[in-house]
């Protein structure tokens, strides 16, 4: 995917954390790997219908970054791509293997959205925002109002 693209964001957004470091990140079988070097124009969660859908979740947690910096390391020719037909930018990518997300190239060519969760190394931009906020699953609840537990709660009754 190096290369692909002109480096253009078309969100409007974009605002560069000042690190250029380079994060690393995988499939779960680790028959894909990859990595991306910044500065990373954006880390957001979307609540949007499709990516609730993609992601099997309340929201998918992004980072973006033009495709100039990100590059397959192992694995490309295992990586399947699905590009929904009516979206503008909407497509995703996932290892042919064991299903897992990961990173692509939005239909326009312009951004390789990084789905966060398949992250080895912890960037150093933060989530910023939530967006589709009101498309939310109605039955999100927000991560700080839930209870907190290191490992695996004790079973209830025992």
């Amino acid at each position: 995917m190096r290369g692909a693209g002109d480096g253009r964001y078309t969100s409007g957004w974009y605002r560069p954390a000042m690190s250029t470091e380079t994060i690393h990140g995988a499939c779960l079988c680790g028959a894909v790997e990859y990595e991306a070097d910044g500065p990373f124009a954006g880390f957001q969660y979307c609540h949007c219908s499709r990516c609730r859908r993609f992601t099997g979740s309340a929201h998918a947690a992004n980072l973006f970054c033009p495709p100039a910096q990100f590059r397959f390391t192992k694995g490309e020719a295992n990586v399947g791509r699905y590009a929904l037909p009516d979206a503008r930018f909407f497509a995703t990518s996932f290892c042919r293997t064991c299903g897992s997300s990961l990173p692509w190239l939005n239909q326009a060519g312009t951004t390789v959205i990084i789905p966060a969760g398949t992250l080895d190394d912890a960037p150093s931009v933060r989530p910023a925002r939530n967006i589709m906020w009101g498309s939310r699953a109605p039955w999100y609840v927000e991560a700080s109002e839930l209870e907190k537990h290191d490992e695996l709660p004790p079973r209830k009754g025992k």
